[in-house]
């Protein structure tokens, strides 16, 4: 069976491997919602605040959470990639139209998660 997963500002499609009496160990198949850029607990901000770079959570990485942190995932598993990649330009859209150094520091960094990504799954993300 297939779970949604929230994970600090990412949202996941995962899968149990291991059950445990309060914890599950869960693998990512699928990206739904990139992680927001930034400072999170001083959001949208950018001065006096160190602006954290925030990638996704990799393909088959594994992570520990209470079961009821899971819900229901209906769709079908797509590939790691292309939803990675649909995954940040939806983010992209949403920060291109603000015009704050907010929305032009997380572009930035998100160009240079792009490269990374790159570099890691050997395919071009535009």
């Amino acid at each position: 069976m297939l779970y949604r997963f929230a994970h600090k500002t990412g949202v996941y499609v995962v899968e149990i491997v291991e059950e445990g009496s309060d914890q599950c160990l869960v693998q990512v198949l699928q990206v739904i919602k990139h992680p927001k850029q930034g400072d999170l607990h001083h959001p949208n901000e950018v001065e006096g605040v160190f602006f954290h770079e925030r990638k996704a959570l990799s393909l088959y990485e594994k992570r520990y959470t209470p079961q009821s942190r899971l819900k229901p995932f209906d769709g079908e598993v797509e590939d790691y990639t292309v939803t990675l990649q649909r995954a940040i330009t939806n983010l992209e859209t949403q920060l291109s139209e603000l015009d704050t150094a907010y929305a032009h520091a997380s572009l930035d960094c998100l160009t240079r998660l792009k490269n990374d990504y790159s570099r890691q799954y050997k395919i071009n993300f535009v």
